[in-house]
């Protein structure tokens, strides 16, 4: 697909907008958009930039989990793009949840569709996956303060796909309930948003944005598999973006990025 297929200029337009250095860029094929924006960052190019691919050939996702994205008959049948900023957060606890909520409220704004979001970086529809997020920094000095080049990648399924990589169920799609959505609708429809986002969280962090996750919040009142072989229910998530699972001891703040939690098969959240 060539970059005139893409709304490159109202993207910049959109995003320019927001923060004025910022454009967006087009690739027909890398190997993530997410490590291609790592390189240029390590190579001392931090420049604020939306970089969008037609196909990654090594897409990664949390954990070393790979994320490739997959042609359709005329067009990607998924959205795959990284934006790269240099920020400087009072915090970073919390931003891929922030990040979530972004996207899941620029796809499914009054909620009507249903779509989720699972701790720490999955957005679900119906209990199946229908895109990740992969927050990645580089660079900076030794303060807590000090700006870095913060990576945010994303990838959303946009047509049907089957399952793979031991999934039990196919995952979730856009076109389920946006029939017309193509990659690059999809984009138009977040990118501006999740940039808006990401700054206003910068300034404030997480806190303010609690009580939107929790409307989301696909996890909460389950019972709970973590990967290091707790397990318990689910209270929510603190003001710093903390899962708090109750493990029948005490409630636990999960912050660690290397434990995954999943809910348990016979597990509903409770009501109230």
């Amino acid at each position: 697909m060539a970059a005139a297929d893409w709304p490159l200029a109202t993207l910049d337009a959109q995003l320019g907008a927001l923060l004025p250095a910022c454009r967006a860029e087009h690739l027909d094929a890398v190997d993530s958009t997410s490590t291609e924006l790592m390189r240029r960052a390590r190579a001392g190019r931090c420049e604020p930039v939306l970089l969008v691919a037609d196909r990654q050939t090594a897409g990664r996702g949390r954990m070393g989990r790979p994320w490739q994205s997959a042609l359709g008959a005329d067009q990607p049948a998924s959205l795959t793009f990284s934006l790269g900023l240099p920020l400087a957060p009072r915090d970073w606890s919390g931003l891929s949840l922030a990040v979530g909520i972004a996207l899941a409220e620029s796809l499914d704004p009054d909620g009507a569709a249903g779509l989720a979001l699972k701790w720490p970086n999955d957005l679900w529809l119906e209990g199946r996956k229908l895109g990740g997020i992969l927050i990645e920094t580089a660079g900076g000095g030794q303060s807590a303060r000090s700006e870095r080049q913060l990576v945010i990648g994303v990838g959303l399924n946009i047509d049907a796909r089957p399952a793979t990589d031991g999934m039990s169920t196919a995952p979730a799609w856009l076109r389920e309930w946006q029939p017309q959505a193509s990659p690059q609708s999809a984009l138009l429809q977040v990118a501006a948003p999740l940039l808006q986002a990401v700054l206003a969280f910068a300034e404030t962090g997480f806190a303010p944005l609690a009580e939107r996750f929790a409307r989301r919040d696909t996890l909460r009142g389950r019972d709970v598999q973590l990967s290091d072989g707790r397990s318990g229910r689910c209270a929510g998530v603190g003001p710093g973006g903390e899962l708090l699972v109750h493990t029948g001891q005490a409630m636990e703040a999960i912050t660690s990025s290397e434990v995954s939690v999943r809910p348990r098969a016979a597990s509903a959240p409770r009501q109230g």
